[in-house]
């Protein structure tokens, strides 16, 4: 007769055997596991052709063993959804936002797969008057980090503000970590208008990142996009926008 005790004295063989076929997959077969997982929504497979996300964490050197921060991953938590099960067995992921993010999220994060993700609740409220969101005090939830990933958000803050961030995060990765800015392009020196306005000049986020110490590692030209004439508002491009992919490392 198949007892219960004999279905428990079975599955303490089946999990460790398990973890071991978890554990021998490759870094690009489990972006690969991740990205086919059901708890993506249809918008969020429908932004992969432009997005890319395997091409682009492999650009930016993704290992299942880091301790990665994702700076404000917003409601649609398109990148957490995929570094969630990543990192799950052996690294941590730190996402960073406002508590009405999280809220929003829903029943996927308490997947097994999210074990090892962990909200850090910040204050980022948006100030209408300058159409920018001012952060309140700077904490990513971690003392040491190896990679901290600004995806199309660094337009969101005025200088001084992305100056107080990129001084946080230079102390709280490791020497050697990296730090990652994806944004849309505006062209260089052009001033900046209400229809530019979530457009960043790359020049200038160079410019910035450096003044807090890091070293400019590489840059990668995968999300460039020859139809975005950098003078329309984001939303209202038909394709996708051309962005800027820059990767910093902390000496």
């Amino acid at each position: 007769m198949f007892t219960f005790s004999r279905l428990i004295a079975l599955s303490s063989l089946l999990v460790p055997a398990l973890a071991v076929a978890q554990t021998s997959m490759s870094v690009e077969e489990k972006i690969a596991a991740a990205l086919k997982g059901e708890h993506r929504t249809e918008a969020e497979l429908a932004r992969d052709a432009d997005r890319d996300p395997m091409a682009a964490l492999q650009f930016i050197g993704l290992r299942d063993d880091m301790t990665v921060i994702e700076f404000l991953p917003a409601a649609q938590a398109y990148y957490t959804k995929i570094l969630g099960p990543v990192l799950v067995e052996k690294g941590h992921l730190m996402t960073v936002d406002n508590s009405s993010t999280f809220s929003s999220w829903g029943d996927w994060t308490e997947e097994p797969e999210f074990a090892m993700t962990h909200p850090v609740v910040i204050e980022n409220n948006y100030n209408r008057a300058e159409g920018r969101y001012v952060p309140g005090e700077i904490d990513f939830g971690v003392s040491q980090a190896d990679l901290f990933l600004h995806f199309r958000e660094y337009h969101n803050f005025n200088e001084a503000d992305n100056m107080r961030i990129n001084a946080k995060v230079f102390d709280t990765l490791k020497s050697g970590g990296e730090y990652v800015v994806v944004d849309h392009t505006r062209r260089h020196m052009q001033p900046e208008t209400g229809v530019l306005g979530r457009r960043e000049d790359p020049v200038d986020v160079i410019l910035q990142v450096q003044r807090a110490g890091f070293v400019l590692d590489r840059v990668s030209d995968m999300f460039f996009e020859e139809s975005d004439d950098l003078t329309l508002e984001v939303g209202q491009i038909p394709n996708m926008t051309d962005r800027f992919f820059l990767v910093f490392k902390k000496p």
